[in-house]
């Protein structure tokens, strides 16, 4: 009996690893997804084919939107939106410039399929290397794919789409017409979209002669538009073009020989459009349409409340008045809040930074129009007396800029010649919190803060929020919103009218005469002497700290007008003071501006001295200043020219009564120069009715002067 055979362990099966098969399954199932994927992505690209524009549809659509925008007569001031040239085929567009710009924005489009994995993994790896990205690996195609249909928003879902597209375009347009889309409607700075409208932009010639330099300074804009324009930085323009042509000469699109024959430095840049005063209005009011329309694609006709005579008049009365090295601005508004003029700084060209809508300033002595306004509302009238003398309050201790006190004074007084101690007395009655409230209640917008020294303007405030707020009290009392923009159309159809809200009480009307009363003292014997037009005028100064800020705001004849100087830097600016360089600012531009409007009454009105009472409108309303009465600062001074052949009010003589060149200053004088010592039985003039003389009250004992120095107008916080 045979025996059975042993058996060999080589014929024993295998036993397979459990970590094998778990491999074998992951790798098939990848396979599995990875070829869904493909098969999705095909997918997904035919369907984006089938549904993308023709190419002559793609040549005719729109890049941006086209924005026509009128003043208040009706007259074009600017149009913006996109530029466009001639619409160049691919056989037109000059080689040099084809080779420009796929040598730096796509060196392998010829070669792709629409995304450059190369491209894509150059731009991750600078990406680790350096943190961030600074390097894109976007073709020409993903390119024109987010001009035309996407964002240039940086999410990976962006990303995607965009791939898709890209590969889409790809698959139904040629390389030619890809590249003769991408030249005429990329985006090059400036407004102008396409090579043939950035070549008449910045070369002043189509884009069918282009030179290496100039095709090299086009091709480098696509980068950063804003960045390389040759109109704002020309040398950071030749600087990427001469990258632009060592880029071309490495991939052969040139020669070492025509690389070193360019010339970037020599070309000849078309001059820049000229841009005035008119950007800062339309910068500031064109923003607002985004809340007012939803229009997005359609040309619009945007009709504005911009008077040009008056933007013309504001721009000569900051550019002839704003001391040297210093800034200035203006807002003007009318009475139911429209902007009719507005100057943002001196040179729009040099620096797009809006002063009269951006720029946060201390307002010094003009924030005291609502530590006033609080108390009058809180039962306090202008021939009310405060004593000027020295107060501490939690440790600050106000003292006037003349360094002196007049000891008992009216409101009207005060506020005329800006006393610091009477408005710290006055806010500390009514609440620092409640002069915050009043300022908020009249438009700041900034923040307020409730300091004591708060009443003297040390809290920033915005010129456009101070002019709404003096525009409010000559409204009497009545809210005033600036507004810009009174209609949009577009096809012929109004989309949008303003409606003007006049229904916001701020203050009761009388709270709002008696602030004009005291405004108006300050125009016609205070610190804001400069500011008169030959009119009606109410207005406030204000001067910062070492003449750091000059504010002038007031109004007359239905129009307010502030106006700003400073610089921006806050350095002080010598001899800068609010009832200077702001108010005959203010001036020069308010006697053209309210020339053809009628002289209107106010509330109240000041009286001027007897000598002074004729019958003709220009002694009554204050003839222009031209520096009597006012010394070097814009103060009031003694003396002065006196009109020829008017007798001189015996109580002038006390205000000369110094000695060694001193002046004296009496409330005897302050009284009579305001003609408020009268019977208080007489009503005032009815508006409109002629000036006359009225009887004053018999004068009581006068009590002993009190020396006051001339600057005594303390228009500047102390320090």
């Amino acid at each position: 009996m045979a025996r059975a055979r042993p058996t060999s362990s080589r014929s024993r099966p295998k036993t397979r690893s459990p970590w094998r098969r778990r491999w074998s399954i992951a790798w098939k199932s990848l396979l599995v997804l990875a070829l869904v994927a493909v098969g999705a992505l095909i997918t997904a690209v035919y369907v984006a084919r089938a549904q993308l524009p023709s190419f002559e549809d793609l040549k005719s659509s729109p890049n941006g939107q086209m924005i026509r925008v009128h003043a208040a007569d009706g007259s074009v001031i600017v149009s913006l939106g996109p530029s466009y040239g001639e619409w160049l085929s691919i056989d037109r567009v000059p080689a040099v410039m084809q080779r420009a710009m796929i040598s730096v924005e796509d060196r392998r489009f010829y070669s792709h399929l629409g995304v450059d994995p190369i491209g894509v993994a150059r731009s991750v790896d600078v990406r680790v290397k350096r943190g961030r990205w600074t390097q894109g690996g976007s073709t020409i195609t993903q390119q024109l794919a987010r001009n035309i249909f996407l964002t240039s928003a940086k999410k990976f879902g962006r990303k995607f789409r965009e791939a898709i597209l890209a590969l889409a375009i790809e698959r139904k347009f040629s390389k030619d017409q890809i590249l003769e889309l991408y030249l005429n409607k990329v985006y090059f700075g400036g407004g102008a979209y396409g090579i043939d409208a950035a070549s008449r932009r910045f070369f002043g010639h189509g884009a069918g002669h282009l030179t290496l330099s100039e095709a090299a300074i086009i091709a480098g804009l696509v980068k950063a538009p804003s960045n390389y324009s040759p109109t704002a930085d020309a040398e950071a323009a030749v600087g990427r073009a001469g990258v632009v042509i060592e880029t071309m000469r490495e991939t052969g699109a040139i020669t070492s020989a025509q690389a070193a024959a360019a010339d970037p430095q020599g070309v000849k840049l078309a001059p820049a459009p000229r841009q005035n005063s008119v950007r800062y209005f339309t910068d500031w009011a064109l923003p607002q349409l985004e809340l007012l329309i939803d229009e997005t694609v359609k040309p619009l006709e945007v009709w504005t409340t911009l008077d040009t005579d008056m933007q013309r008049d504001a721009d000569a009365a900051i550019q002839q008045n704003v001391p040297k090295g210093a800034q200035g601005a203006l807002v003007a508004l009318d009475r139911d809040g429209a902007v009719r003029a507005m100057v943002g700084g001196t040179d729009y060209v040099s620096s797009i930074y809006n002063r009269a809508t951006q720029a946060v300033r201390q307002p010094g002595s003009a924030f005291k129009l609502f530590v006033y306004l609080a108390a009058i509302e809180a039962g306090k009238t202008p021939d009310d007396k405060e004593l000027d003398a020295p107060v501490t309050i939690d440790g600050w201790s106000p003292r006037n800029d003349s360094r002196r006190n007049s000891g008992e004074v009216t409101l009207r007084t005060a506020f005329a010649y800006s006393l610091n101690t009477v408005a710290a007395k006055l806010g500390q009655m009514v609440g620092f919190q409640t002069v915050a409230d009043m300022a908020r209640r009249f438009g700041i917008t900034t923040p307020v803060n409730t300091h004591p020294s708060m009443v003297l303007g040390t809290s920033e405030v915005r010129l456009i929020d101070m002019t709404r707020a003096f525009a409010s009290v000559a409204n009497k009392g009545v809210a005033v919103t600036p507004y810009a923009i009174t209609k949009v159309t577009s096809d012929g159809e109004t989309i949008y009218t303003h409606e003007v809200d006049r229904s916001h009480v701020l203050v009761a009307p009388d709270v709002a005469a008696r602030m004009t009363d005291l405004l108006q003292t300050t125009v016609n014997t205070g610190t804001g002497r400069a500011a008169q037009i030959g009119r009606p005028v109410a207005g406030k100064t204000g001067t910062t700290t070492s003449s750091k800020d000059g504010w002038f705001l007031g109004f007359s004849s239905g129009l307010t007008t502030g106006v700003w100087m400073g610089r921006d830097d806050a350095r002080p600016v010598a001899g800068l003071h609010g009832g200077t360089a702001p108010a005959k600012a203010f001036a020069a531009f308010m006697r053209q501006a309210v020339a053809k409007r009628p002289i209107e009454e106010f509330d109240t009105k000041v009286t001027l001295p007897d000598w002074q009472l004729e019958p003709d409108e220009e002694a009554y309303y204050g003839s222009p200043d031209n520096g009597s009465f006012v010394d070097g600062d814009g103060y009031p001074v003694g003396g002065g020219e006196v009109v020829p052949d008017a007798p001189r009010a015996p109580a002038d003589d006390a205000f000369e009564a110094g000695q060694e060149g001193e002046q004296r200053l009496d409330q005897e004088w302050i009284d009579r120069v305001t003609n408020r010592r009268r019977d208080p039985a007489r009503p005032l003039p009815a508006p409109g009715s002629p000036p006359r003389e009225i009887p004053v009250a018999p004068q009581p004992e006068r009590r002993p002067p009190v020396r006051v120095d001339t600057y005594s107008t303390a228009d500047r916080p102390n320090q």
